[in-house]
């Protein structure tokens, strides 16, 4: 097995961010920041930068003036890891989350997730490692 290539500045990288596309910004963003709960880090007005947890990101784009269209189809999936998939479940479920699922395990993969979908249809997925 051949060795992976030396990435520049040790490897470090500060930011990762996932870019999603809407036809509709402005219910995306509220959906993200008043159901899910994620903080506003960076605003550039037709892109909105959301933080999900230390150096790990969802960028909302508003597809008229980003790089991609949205699409009906939407083969994109925002996982998150919690400590407490339940607690995660309770929380959802009282805000009226939409294509919320019960909590199921997974022993093959080592979790217990479910999952629901934001406002253009994108699915997210909420899970914990199994203990």
């Amino acid at each position: 097995m051949t060795q992976p290539p030396a990435r520049p500045d040790d490897g470090i990288v500060e930011k990762a961010i996932t870019f999603l596309y809407y036809v509709d910004l402005p219910r995306a963003f509220g959906f993200y920041t008043e159901v899910m709960g994620f903080p506003l880090e960076i605003d550039q007005g037709w892109s909105k930068i959301l933080k999900i947890a230390e150096h790990a990101y969802v960028g909302l784009v508003d597809e008229t003036r980003g790089m991609h269209r949205a699409n009906p189809i939407k083969p994109v999936q925002l996982c998150i890891r919690v400590p407490d998939v339940d607690a995660w479940h309770r929380f959802l479920s009282s805000q009226n989350a939409t294509g919320l699922t019960e909590p199921k395990d997974s022993v093959s993969l080592g979790i217990r997730a479910f999952v629901l979908e934001d406002p253009e249809g994108y699915q997210i997925e909420v899970q914990s490692v199994l203990r």
